[in-house]
């Protein structure tokens, strides 16, 4: 039975060994990937990134006719019944809420343009026929790049993650190996089968946030074998999972405070420490559940490992 202050202790201890090269993946992770959702503020963090009515209530795109104008109206007063509600909140409850908004983000980041392929099907209802298809088009180059780059880059800053819990002063060189020719085929539509699996269990809310904690060791899995099959992947995590979702869940929020924390700083805590040690601490976790499979499955192991 693992417990939260052993992965902790051992994730601060990767960290500082390797404290520069650990920031520089998880900065560049957060530039390209959005793997840390409060960590900067670029095109993948923005405001809109949860809101499948962004473009809709922007007057200045959408045109005056009488059904926009009612449309965007509807969407106002919604916003501000909403702010009016958070203006109840203390400055903590504001700060933790504004942490699982990012949070959220962050487990649906590679969903979240379908929300912008909505936002076309409105304008579309508008009779804003150009943008619509505009905003499409910018999805689909968005999918493209998330499936072909993203998601592959995820695996890689995982990849070096767990040599970094073998090794002091890995070299990020070791993230290669998952974009070699045949590996990164593969990662890529395991990661694709992931995420939509993702989508259609999120329609059900609940269902959506327990498939994303028993999938949530299929990218350390590609990163100790990049080659393995989709449904080796998926019933290998599942079986790591298997009792763990809710522990795991707990471990998550056991880094609640320091995010508020980084909030004073304008995220450059995170930057500097957190994310490192976030992504230690959840690597500890999977090398721990990897190593604690039964003998009865040590097969599976030689299939993580091969």
């Amino acid at each position: 039975m693992w417990k939260r202050k052993d992965l902790k202790n051992k994730a601060r201890k990767v960290v500082k060994k390797n404290y520069w090269t650990a920031m520089v993946v998880c900065f560049l992770l957060a530039l390209f990937t959005s793997e840390f959702g409060t960590s900067i503020i670029l095109i993948w963090q923005g405001e809109d990134t949860i809101d499948p009515n962004y473009v809709v209530r922007q007057e200045n795109i959408v045109g005056n006719n009488e059904v926009a104008e009612e449309k965007v109206q509807e969407i106002k007063e919604r916003e501000e019944k909403l702010e009016e509600k958070k203006s109840l909140l203390s400055t903590t409850e504001l700060g933790i809420l504004k942490l699982v908004e990012a949070n959220v983000n962050n487990i649906i980041k590679s969903e979240k343009y379908i929300f912008r392929i909505w936002d076309a099907i409105e304008l579309f209802g508008l009779n804003e026929t150009g943008l619509g298809v505009g905003l499409i088009l910018i999805a689909i180059i968005a999918i493209v790049y998330i499936v072909l780059l993203a998601e592959p880059l995820r695996v890689a800053g995982r990849k070096y993650f767990i040599e970094a819990s073998k090794d002091e002063n890995t070299k990020m060189g070791v993230m290669n190996e998952v974009f070699k020719k045949g590996s990164w085929k593969n990662v890529t539509l395991v990661m694709l089968a992931k995420n939509v699996y993702n989508i259609l269990w999120f329609a059900t809310i609940i269902g959506g946030f327990v498939k994303y904690y028993e999938y949530r060791m299929i990218p350390y899995i590609l990163a100790d074998n990049p080659e393995i099959e989709i449904k080796d992947a998926f019933r290998l995590s599942k079986e790591m999972m298997k009792h763990n979702k809710w522990r795991t869940f707990v471990l998550d929020v056991s880094f609640v405070l320091w995010h508020i924390l980084s909030l004073f700083t304008l995220g450059f805590l995170n930057i500097l420490y957190v994310n490192p040690y976030r992504a230690a601490t959840v690597t500890e976790l999977y090398i721990t559940l990897k190593n604690n499979i039964t003998e009865e499955n040590k097969n599976d192991i030689k299939e993580i490992e091969e």
